[in-house]
């Protein structure tokens, strides 16, 4: 009986699937692409917030800049977006010239890329559904004794 791992080893890929990969890797391209012009979008924004922000009149009337607290937001928000951003972007690029060379260590390369960005965006997605139940509990316990 032959060693799991060591079929493993001998997996390879077909026409159909350098296709499917193929295409995914330009999909994965054309992501990255729109989710770089978004992030650069969101820094425009972040720039700009104090100046908008004290144009609204009810902006004004908070106890706080308004306008430096949407600077920070969208800071912060374009950081966090970054990373799976170009994970993506990396996993793309590695995946075309892993298919153009047929070299196994590039292919390897970006697989693991494409798991650190799932493993980014599973790590995030936890994250936040955590502070949404977090939030769901603390609105309960407000409530509870609001009343």
């Amino acid at each position: 009986m032959e060693n799991p791992i060591t079929e493993l080893e001998l997996l390879t890929l077909n026409g159909r699937s350098k296709s499917y990969l193929r295409e995914t890797a330009k999909w994965s391209q054309f992501l990255a692409i729109i989710g770089f012009v978004g992030i650069g979008l969101m820094i425009v924004f972040a720039l700009f917030a104090g100046t908008i922000f004290s144009a609204i009149p009810q902006a004004q009337a908070m106890p706080f800049d308004l306008g430096i607290v949407m600077t920070i937001t969208y800071l912060i928000l374009a950081l966090l977006y970054f990373l799976p951003v170009y994970y993506l972007y990396q996993f793309s690029s590695k995946m075309k010239t892993a298919l153009l060379t047929k070299n196994d260590e590039t292919l390897s390369d970006a697989f693991e890329i494409l798991k650190s960005h799932y493993k980014y965006v599973g790590v995030f997605t936890i994250i936040i559904l955590s502070l949404y139940a977090l939030a769901f509990v603390s609105l309960i316990f407000v409530g509870a004794f609001a009343s």
